[in-house]
């Protein structure tokens, strides 16, 4: 009976493929015409198409001499528009071309889905107007975004608190870091908010509520050693970002050792953000095999989704002591029937000076027995070698870096996991 059951969905799957496939081939028959045209035109020059028409609603404008001079192309796939369908969260492939560089490959993000960038509009007039549809130009000039006018001297934690999960707790020290590293204005390099023209204050505020990821990756550089994907410009809603490589899931099934040095820079990465000689703690709260990236060259781990990070100042906790600020602070697991969730409470991550959460984050959704991705299970760690298993340590490592058994156990795990991958990496070089 089950193998009839079985023969039958086989044959389900395969007649489903072939409709696919043809209904596929049927949409290119119909769109022939667009099909070349749209490999005859660069769609990165439309201002409408890039979201330039919505400025200053928008993330910024020092790219848009490159858009505009046709300097930055999609790659093939990138220019059929029906298959904007697939591309939900609208990130595209790239390549930027400058005359003493030559050509190399960037990724384009709009920072949100249709229904999300939409839902923006809606929550810009409503703030304006109390309505969900407005002129959003002249809405922009009627919300706090532009009331925080030429004569404020600083961005404040009070104006802004709970914008966004990089300010949900922001220091003045962080604010400051954020407004003089803002990339999206020529006067760079000062703290005033009033040396900001009115447009680049409204669209540095706006990036700041709405999606605050162009301005971590200017906050935090890939240039000073932060593990992010490096912020090169903004036209209208499209951002451009540095090319990392391929994402992280793709090496899911690579060799042993490759996983093992892999996993080695995820645990680095996770102690990196925890603690630094900056006391910014940034916390990763949306940790799945998507959102990193291997670089081809050097086989480098980074971090190339940071919409949802909080950033917390240690030196602030440690002036204001909070009540049990100084008491370690061990995140619990629990049990999810959803792919890489995480338990953890906001205010907790912003009034605790130790924390193990990035510990759990990579070992619960990518290193340990316990992740799921893609309906696999196993965690990028899976099916180790006989020696490995037979020691039993990386197997009672992972499981107390997920779910510790002792008090504390989870930061004595995370600091032995780490020495272990190393040991193990180095064996793996040793014997090739």
């Amino acid at each position: 009976m089950l193998r009839i059951l079985s023969l039958k969905f086989g044959r389900v799957y395969r007649c489903g493929k072939f409709l696919f496939i043809v209904a596929l081939f049927v949409i290119l028959l119909m769109n022939t015409h667009n099909l070349f045209a749209s490999f005859q035109r660069n769609e990165l020059t439309d201002r409408r198409f890039i979201g330039l028409n919505k400025c200053p609603a928008c993330f910024g404008t020092s790219w848009c001499r490159k858009f505009m001079n046709g300097q930055v192309t999609f790659e093939m796939w990138g220019r059929l528009r029906f298959l904007d369908f697939f591309n939900v969260k609208n990130v595209y492939f790239a390549q930027y071309g400058e005359p003493r560089e030559g050509t190399r490959r960037v990724v384009l993000k709009r920072l949100g889905s249709n229904q999300e960038l939409a839902e923006i509009d809606q929550k810009i007039c409503k703030r304006a107007t109390g309505r969900p549809r407005c002129d959003l130009i002249q809405g922009m000039y009627k919300t706090e975004f532009a009331r925080l006018n030429g004569d404020v001297r600083l961005l404040t934690p009070e104006v802004v608190e709970g914008w966004s999960d990089l300010v949900h707790c922001p220091s003045q020290r962080l604010l400051d870091r954020v407004v003089r590293r803002y990339a999206e204005t020529k006067d760079s390099g000062s703290f005033l908010l009033k040396n900001l023209k009115d447009t680049e204050r409204m669209q540095l505020l706006m990036t700041l509520a709405f999606n605050p990821e162009p301005l971590v990756l200017q906050s935090f550089p890939s240039d000073e050693g932060w593990p992010f994907a490096k912020y090169l410009g903004a036209c209208g809603r499209m951002v451009a970002v540095n090319y990392v490589g391929e994402e992280l899931w793709s090496f899911y099934n690579a060799p042993w050792e490759k996983r093992v040095d892999l996993a080695k820079q995820l645990m680095d990465i996770a102690e990196q953000l925890t603690n630094n000689d900056f006391d910014f703690a940034l916390y990763l709260l949306d940790v799945s095999f998507d959102n990193f990236a291997v670089g081809p060259r050097d086989g480098k781990v980074i971090v190339v989704d940071a919409e949802n990070i909080i950033v917390a100042d240690k030196r602030l906790i440690k002036q204001n002591k909070p009540e049990n600020y100084d008491v370690w602070y061990e995140s619990r697991y629990e049990e999810c029937d959803k792919e890489a969730c995480l338990s953890f409470s906001k205010d907790i991550l912003c009034s605790r000076v130790t924390v193990d959460h990035n510990y759990y984050a990579i070992c619960q959704n990518l290193l340990s027995r316990f992740a799921t991705w893609r309906g696999t299970t196993g965690g990028l760690l899976h099916d180790p070698p006989a020696d490995v298993v037979k020691d039993g340590r990386l197997m009672a490592l992972l499981d107390e870096c997920t779910r510790p058994q002792k008090q504390y156990g989870r930061f004595q795990a995370a600091k032995e996991l780490r020495e272990f991958l190393t040991q193990l990496s180095q064996l793996s070089n040793t014997n090739r």
